[in-house]
């Protein structure tokens, strides 16, 4: 893959706000959600009259710690990560500390949490939250609809090495176990990689293996709009089957309105990424905070679609 590099290149420094250096961004591509979350951030730091440099790296945890090796060897004054993998995150973390560089952690939350130190933080959205929020309106939809015996699903899941991935998941089965949801009995759940081809395939599958889900719980907007197409290609009747997807991104909200996706979680990439931003900034200055930085997620439904439409 070839490696972009993005650079936000200022003309003068705010010594009230901007750092000596730049702060330096690893990310791997990953839809609309990610390119808003980096807009942002770059948006920021122009806002702060704040260098800062994006790279883009494929999603291999070794890459990774590689190209965070060579900003530390640049020297950077502050480090944003969005982990390819989660459990790949203490590497990085000690990388960071051993050469006294902040660290921010965004949207993906790192494995070792809890022992980040007073140099490194997080910045991201309660990933039980979004999977809890999704699954009870779904829940919600199928009793109001009268689908409350042995009502089965399908669990479309993200990249499974990605905390993402499992956290929604696990909200999932965490609320399908409840008494008042009980009745919802998972017929499958696969891996789609957060991608709508994948998804689309993956629910072609499910069609052709025989499966009559009454919902698709998907981890993302990506594979929740993968299913819905699938399942239009098959001939099905969208009333039949109600379809949740996480991130509200801009096609879903589409989809939303036109009566074929039923459930959808907002997850703010805006302040995610001018958090990740301020949090850098203010740990390269020597200023506490407070770590985890929790970016709350929103419920949107046909009801309230119209509020988030064009909302970054």
């Amino acid at each position: 893959m070839k490696r972009m590099i993005i650079t936000v290149a200022v003309v003068a420094l705010s010594a009230s706000s901007a750092l000596a250096g730049n702060i330096a961004v690893s990310v791997a591509p990953a839809g609309q959600f990610t390119t808003v979350m980096v807009e942002t951030m770059q948006k920021r730091a122009a806002e702060l009259n704040q260098p800062i440099q994006v790279e883009y790296i494929e999603r291999d945890a070794n890459k990774q710690q590689s190209q965070i090796q060579n900003f530390i060897a640049d020297k950077v004054d502050a480090l944003i990560v969005v982990p390819v993998e989660t459990s790949a995150s203490p590497p990085i973390t000690k990388m960071a500390a051993d050469a006294g560089i902040p660290l921010i952690y965004v949207n993906a939350g790192p494995s070792d949490l809890d022992q980040l130190g007073p140099k490194a933080a997080f910045v991201g959205s309660d990933e039980i939250q979004a999977g809890v929020l999704e699954t009870e309106e779904i829940c919600r939809i199928l009793k109001e609809r009268g689908k409350t015996k042995d009502a089965g699903i399908l669990i479309m899941e993200g990249i499974l090495a990605q905390e993402a991935a499992v956290k929604r998941t696990k909200a999932i089965h965490d609320v399908i176990a409840k008494p008042e949801c009980n009745f919802m009995k998972v017929i499958d759940e696969q891996p789609a990689n957060w991608d709508p081809v994948k998804a689309q395939d993956l629910m072609t599958n499910w069609i052709t293996a025989g499966y009559k889900p009454v919902a698709v719980i998907a981890n993302n907007d990506e594979m929740a709009v993968g299913a819905i197409n699938s399942m239009k290609a098959a001939g099905w009747d969208r009333e039949d089957v109600v379809v949740g997807g996480i991130d509200a991104n801009d096609e879903a909200l589409h989809y939303m309105k036109n009566g074929d996706l039923d459930v959808t979680v907002f997850q703010d990439a805006v302040g995610q990424g001018a958090g990740a931003v301020d949090t850098a900034v203010k740990l390269a200055k020597g200023e506490k905070v407070k770590s985890p930085v929790w970016i709350p997620f929103e419920l949107v439904t046909p009801a309230n679609v119209d509020k988030y439409i064009n909302r970054k």
